[in-house]
This record gives structure tokens, C-alpha cells and sequence, in this order.
């Protein structure tokens, strides 16, 4: 009777170990995921990140630029993704979106070196740290740009670069829905419905087709299929039937 006990325990023991083991390779090959080119790149010079846990399955992205190169948002903080950055020529600007793009930042400041850059609402939640705060608009490179996009939370923004013809990082401000199409997304936690709304508005003034091909959401990118951006931007930016979404119900 014990020793059928006993076994019984050992294979419990044995099944649990390869359990762990599984998940850990699972976990280890998750994070050892290489950052992937957007579209559109001959010789790529900007990557999303695999979505990072830590920031509820955001995505992070980084830009190689001549001025400095720029992180938008934060990716999983590990030894792989410091050697990645490190090979590109590291980070100069950490660019956050939201509130909920944060994640480990003291560690990837302390890493890289790098200036931090938060619309001034939201620059609160890193004290101690050293950040640059915007109100409206703050000018990164001659090519780039943050502009003050509130209603997902208080601080929220996004980011403008002028390469591969024109692209908008969104953060959580417009996120793909089920098409794969950019709209805003109102969810139980959204700060300001109305003003996400209106500052749709501003970006479809702000831009055209001409200056707007690409929009790379901070999150659901599961949306785009494989993908790691939404091509004709400013065409879908202006399909958004805004009157629609204004009495849209709160999701989670």
C-alpha cells in the first residue's frame, strides 16, 4: 500500500515538473520573440514589439533615427531586449502614450540612459525620475512629434513620425477593432469619452492622405492578423462614424 502511495506521489511530482518546465519554455520563447519591421521597409528601421504582459499586452515600439533613437511605450524588460536596443544604437527618447504603457521604467532609464517624455498629467506617476513634460505638443526630432490626445486617460497622446510616409502611434487612443480598422475604444476605466472622440477629430484635421499612411496601435494588434500596422491610416482615420460611437456603451 505505501509503495502504491508512493509511486502514485512520484508521478504527481514527475508530471508537475514537466508542467513547469513546459511553461517556462513556453514563457522563455515569448520573451526571446524578436521585435518585427513594420510594413513598407526596404531597409527597416522601425519595430513593434512582441505585446509585453506587463503593460496588459501592450506594444512597444522603436524607431532608429539620425537625432536619437526613440522607444514608444515599454517592451518586456529583459537581458535580450537590452542587447536588441544596444545593437541598434540604443534608446535616447522613452516616449510614453498612457498610463498604461508604463512599465519598469527606472530600470530601462537606468539601462539606456534615456530621457523619459510624458504629457504633463500623467509625468506624477514616475517621481524621482527625471521627464520631460508637454502640455499640448512637444517637438521630439526634426521628423517626429507628441501631441496631447486626452480621453483614454488624462495624459494620453500620440506620436507622429514623418518616415515611410507619414505614421501615427496610437497607444491606446485608437486600437484595431475586429476588421483590423483603427477607432477609439470605450472601456469601463476611460477618462473622458467625449474628449477621445473630439481628439479623433484633431487628427483627422491635423493630417491627410498625404501625410498619414500608417497608424501602429498600442494594443489588440491580434487585430491586424499577423501584421504590426494599419495601412491607409488617414482614409480609415475619416471612415470612423464618430456620431455613432457617442452614445457607444463602456466595454471592460
Amino acid at each position: 500500500m505505501q509503495d502504491s502511495v508512493g509511486e502514485a506521489i512520484a508521478s504527481l511530482v514527475e508530471l508537475s515538473c514537466i508542467a513547469i518546465c513546459a511553461h517556462s519554455a513556453a514563457t522563455m520563447i515569448s520573451v526571446l520573440k524578436p521585435p518585427r519591421p513594420i510594413p513598407g521597409q526596404l531597409n527597416p528601421t522601425i519595430f513593434a514589439f512582441p505585446p509585453n504582459r506587463d503593460i496588459l499586452g501592450g506594444t512597444a515600439y522603436f524607431i532608429q533615427n539620425p537625432s536619437g533613437n526613440l522607444l514608444i511605450d515599454c517592451p518586456a524588460w529583459t537581458e535580450e531586449t537590452i542587447s536588441w536596443l544596444n545593437e541598434k544604437g540604443g534608446v535616447r527618447w522613452l516616449i510614453l502614450t498612457h498610463r498604461g504603457g508604463m512599465a519598469k521604467v527606472r530600470s530601462i532609464q537606468a539601462a539606456m540612459g534615456c530621457e523619459i517624455v510624458i504629457q504633463e498629467q500623467e509625468a506624477y506617476l514616475l517621481p524621482n525620475l527625471t521627464v520631460t513634460k508637454f502640455h499640448h505638443h512637444h517637438t521630439i526630432t526634426p521628423d517626429s512629434e507628441i501631441i496631447w490626445t486626452s480621453g483614454h486617460s488624462p495624459g494620453a497622446s500620440c506620436i507622429y513620425s514623418q518616415q515611410q510616409g507619414g505614421i501615427l502611434f496610437t497607444g491606446r487612443h485608437l486600437l484595431p477593432d475586429r476588421n483590423g480598422d483603427p477607432a477609439p475604444l470605450r472601456i469601463s476605466k476611460t477618462f473622458h469619452w467625449n474628449r477621445q472622440l473630439k481628439n479623433v477629430m484633431v487628427l483627422r484635421d491635423r493630417y491627410s492622405s498625404e501625410t498619414l499612411r500608417w497608424i501602429c496601435p498600442g494594443a489588440s494588434t491580434g487585430y491586424l492578423r499577423g501584421e504590426t500596422a494599419i495601412d491607409d491610416a488617414h482614409t480609415k482615420l475619416m471612415a470612423i462614424d464618430l456620431e455613432a460611437l457617442q452614445n457607444a456603451e463602456p466595454g471592460l
